[in-house]
């Protein structure tokens, strides 16, 4: 079960894959077996198809905040079995061998990573379900030099093994690293803050020669689409459900599902090969004995598998999946009169299909004329339900205006398809 890139697409044993990922980052770190496979059963169960993790995240001293130590082969030999049973679920691990802070802390150095290096490369050269992450919460324009030889060195030792970067927030990995070949795909991290939360005069605020995109997720995708050469790109941490709004303050409203849903369909919408998804309290596996949560986090982490932005993930890979994506493309060009913001119309398809996605529920407007014989369809993203719309008619300018589910949440998505084509709804 080994992971590939072909004509910009993953693909799995010969068959497109969407990246479907959920955040578990210090899954190695914190739960036991036990507990890890019954993570992973749960993930498995509302499909998705990748787990992002790091092998060293907050090691000091020789240890973990769990009492685990990596100088242990009783720890190492736990994360093969937690590596194995994924790859028995047809899961993919896209592992991070370290969280950046280890680097900007020196404990990761240039004089430890060689021998490092060589431990990953011996140690999980059997493991054909993983996928190297590099990075971790940090900008590769600091420490381009230590990540492109480390990505080399891995390049090398198995070639065949995908490699990306996870970089620092609502920066992308193609700033810096797309000219090196070692990297397969890029990640950007659109992260956690509103359009207004610019600079907050905290550690995570960024340099002024970066993009600012505020919450438009998508604009990392648009912006990957015209970089020569094209490298595929996904979402690898957007606003997490459950955590403030800005990340630092828990007086903030909280990111909620409708946030969730809106980053995904945004991003994938656009032509990302993925989307990552992620849940305050599962990503840190948080439970109420440890002595203080992160981020303002509430629920214990079994609880938070339940949230419903997790359960509500497998609805959008289902419809990428049932519209062959892989021959889609951005469809921004037929939306009439695009607006920006909440209002913001993403829109994908060939021409056979479209598909569409609004926020807020409001009126739009499709330029069409060169479609012919559409049925449509409202399919429900918290859900999946679908009401018919039937057939559609084709010119330069149709209107369409959604149901309405509630006040607060009115997001839905719009398929329009061929009805000569050979298609069976969901």
């Amino acid at each position: 079960m080994k992971l590939e890139i072909k004509e910009n697409h993953f693909y799995m044993n010969q068959e497109p894959f969407f990246w479907l990922g959920d955040t578990a980052w210090l899954i190695f770190e914190k739960l036991s077996l036990t507990e890890a496979k019954r993570y992973l059963n749960n993930r498995k169960s509302l499909g998705f198809t990748v787990i992002q993790c790091v092998l060293l995240h907050t090691y000091q001293n020789g240890s973990s905040c769990a009492g685990k130590s990596p100088h242990t082969m009783e720890y190492w030999n736990e994360v093969k079995e937690v590596i194995a049973y994924a790859n028995s679920l047809k899961l993919v691990m896209g592992i991070l061998p370290f969280w950046g802070a280890m680097l900007k802390n020196n404990i990761i150095t240039s004089d430890n990573i060689d021998c490092y290096t060589a431990f990953l490369n011996q140690f999980f050269k059997e493991n054909e379900n993983i996928v190297w992450i590099l990075g971790g919460d940090i900008r590769g324009d600091t420490y381009f030099k230590f990540y492109d030889a480390f990505g080399k060195k891995l390049k090398q030792a198995n070639p065949s093994r995908l490699i990306t970067f996870h970089p620092f927030g609502r920066t992308a990995s193609y700033q810096w690293f797309n000219a090196c070949d070692w990297i397969d795909f890029h990640m950007f991290q659109s992260g956690h803050r509103r359009y207004d939360q610019v600079c907050m005069n905290a550690w995570d605020d960024k340099t002024l020669q970066d993009d600012v995109f505020g919450e438009d997720n998508y604009k990392y995708v648009m912006k990957n689409q015209a970089i020569i050469p094209f490298k595929p790109c996904l979402d690898g941490e957007p606003s997490y459900e459950g955590i403030p709004q800005g990340l630092h303050n828990p007086l903030e409203p909280y990111w909620q599902a409708k946030d969730v849903r809106r980053y995904a369909y945004w991003s994938v919408l656009e032509g990302a090969c993925g989307f990552t998804y992620g849940n305050n309290a599962v990503m840190q596996f948080y439970r109420k004995q440890d002595k203080e949560g992160s981020y303002g986090v509430k629920e214990e982490w079994e609880e938070a598998l339940y949230m419903p932005g997790a359960q509500q993930m497998h609805h959008l890979k289902n419809l990428m999946l049932y519209i062959d994506f892989i021959h889609g493309t951005s469809r921004s060009d037929i939306v009439i009169n695009p607006k920006p913001f909440y209002e913001h119309i993403a829109c994908f398809g060939n021409s056979h299909y479209v598909i569409c996605y609004t926020f807020l529920g409001k009126k739009f407007a499709l330029n069409l004329e060169h479609y012919s014989n559409l049925k449509g369809y409202w399919i429900n993203p918290e859900n999946g339900k679908i009401q018919f719309l039937g057939d559609v008619k084709t010119s330069c300018c149709i209107e369409f205006i959604p149901p309405m589910r509630k006040k607060e949440e009115n997001d839905w998505v719009l398929l329009l398809v061929n009805e000569n084509e050979e298609f069976s709804i969901m």
